[in-house]
């Protein structure tokens, strides 16, 4: 939220910037998974970029810098910027980029502002849904202005989760597949998306109970994550402390069934 002494002309411009921005992306988007594009691989096998995440990066960079030059920015492909400051821009530019690759059209742009540690606006957009979910501090969350809430299932075992899994984990703790086992053979029902920002604002608009990762990154959950709490629901960490962007290790639910994916990661 914004305090007392920032002008609310400046919260609507951040806004409005923020929303411009993540649309003219999500154009990039749609335009791009049509094209024969080219497709690099960074930290292993099948961990992608696509010239298609650069220019919808270079888009939101141009947008932002060319406003607020004196702002910070966290990119997934340009990393951060050399100077720091009070506002920080974090940026998804294709979340989901193994999707896009494979023209499956489960992914989206995410970007998220920062104030001082604390992240206080954020939106995900995936274009080829025209699904726009935006949240600010103290304000709630919604879907295409329509207000959203998370879920109230409250059993476990009766519900709907998502999950996603890193591109390598060896001699990881907390093993990604024995927790997913965990729940598939009490008959659970587990999906994964491959978008973790998708699979955090559809934890915040009910579609599903709960969500859980065992490696993320900031600019996969600064947007998405403050979407699930502005709609209800509560982030931490695999030891159930409230969540950092700088934790790599996830779980975010509607708050009833959060202390069941909390024992399952601890223990499977």
């Amino acid at each position: 939220m914004f305090p007392a002494t920032e002008s609310a002309i400046f919260a609507a411009m951040y806004k409005k910037v923020l929303l411009d921005t993540i649309l003219a992306a999500g154009r990039v988007l749609q335009e791009g998974i049509a094209e024969n594009f080219t497709v690099s691989r960074k930290s292993t096998l099948n961990d992608l970029v696509t010239e298609v995440d650069k220019r919808s990066e270079a888009v939101i960079l141009e947008s932002i810098q060319s406003r607020f030059p004196d702002h910070a920015i966290l990119s997934e492909e340009a990393g951060a910027s050399a100077h720091a400051g009070a506002f920080r821009w974090i940026i998804d530019p294709l979340d989901g980029t193994v999707n896009f690759a494979h023209r499956l059209p489960i992914c989206s742009v995410s970007i998220a502002l920062e104030k001082e540690g604390e992240v206080i606006m954020g939106a995900v957009y995936n274009p080829f849904l025209k699904e726009l979910f935006f949240a600010e501090k103290g304000q709630g969350a919604y879907l295409n202005d329509q207000s959203i809430r998370v879920s109230d299932q409250d059993q476990i075992q009766q519900a709907f989760l998502v999950t996603g899994f890193p591109y390598q984990w060896r001699d990881m703790p907390h093993d990604p597949v024995q927790v997913f086992g965990y729940f598939i053979k009490q008959g659970v029902p587990v999906r994964r998306l491959g978008s973790a920002a998708i699979d955090l604002c559809w934890v915040a608009c009910g579609r599903f109970d709960g969500y859980w990762e065992h490696h993320i990154n900031a600019w996969d959950v600064a947007a998405g994550g403050l979407i699930v709490q502005e709609a209800g629901g509560i982030l931490t960490d695999f030891e159930g402390n409230p969540y950092r962007l700088t934790s790599s290790k996830l779980i975010a639910s509607n708050g009833h069934i959060h202390e069941g994916i909390l024992h399952a990661v601890q223990t499977a």
